[in-house]
């Protein structure tokens, strides 16, 4: 099985760090953000991974090499201008079979097989893995009616909301929504196919998980892997 691991942002949120280190070789622990995930895809059977890379190319490059040290096999797809996070399949070849999709900044204990199994049996075109996230309001929260009359008022309320992971499994006919050359986020992907009447689906993950984009979110998930190690790479030599 084949998976692409989208790796070529500039990672501005967190600059200074990102303008010498490119994101994915961020560490956690003893590891770049990336070689975790790598780890974590070789045990779930994937053995080809193509990188998306723009930002400082050549140091991903340097450092993941052909990927043999971590017992996949890695390729490179350059991208000359941002093409956003779904733009870049459209130039990656051999997408000819389901296909994992990944942000490479996630830190997760989510086991990939989990994913793809259920991708199957639900026999969708996509499959989105989502988490539940509680956003803190500390504010208290007014709606108002058109006449400017105020119906309630909810002291810093509690949301709660499903939320993409940025780790996505597809089928080959997604593509065929992706123009090669044009700019297309996956939220639009995702929203062309919905609206050709193909099925997506989101895979509920009730465990551990961080997107890396933000210093303090960082500074957590390093804490969190020196604590939970065995849970990241389980069975780790």
């Amino acid at each position: 099985m084949k998976a692409v691991v989208l790796a070529g942002g500039k990672g501005t949120r967190l600059a200074p760090f990102t303008r010498i280190i490119p994101k994915p070789m961020m560490p956690v622990g003893d590891k770049a953000i990336l070689e975790i995930l790598l780890i974590q895809m070789r045990r779930a059977g994937i053995t080809d991974v193509v990188l998306t890379v723009g930002h400082l190319a050549g140091l991903m490059r340097a450092f993941f090499q052909d990927g043999s040290h971590l017992g996949v096999r890695v390729s490179y797809s350059y991208e000359e201008t941002p093409l956003g996070t779904a733009g870049p399949l459209a130039f990656i070849d051999g997408l000819d079979e389901t296909f994992l999709v990944t942000n490479g900044d996630v830190l997760t204990t989510l086991d990939i097989r989990n994913l793809i199994e259920f991708h199957r049996k639900q026999g969708g075109v996509a499959t989105i893995a989502t988490h539940q996230r509680k956003v803190n309001i500390d504010l208290g929260v007014i709606h108002a009616d058109k006449d400017f009359r105020i119906d309630s008022y909810t002291e810093k309320p509690t949301l709660n909301y499903l939320v993409s992971m940025g780790m996505y499994v597809f089928e080959p006919e997604a593509l065929a929504h992706i123009k090669r050359g044009e700019y297309l986020d996956f939220p639009d992907l995702v929203k062309m196919m919905i609206a050709s009447g193909q099925k997506v689906v989101a895979f509920p993950f009730d465990g551990y998980w961080q997107d890396l984009g933000r210093p303090d979110d960082y500074e957590q998930a390093s804490i969190d892997f020196d604590s939970m190690r065995s849970k990241f790479l389980p069975g780790e030599e």
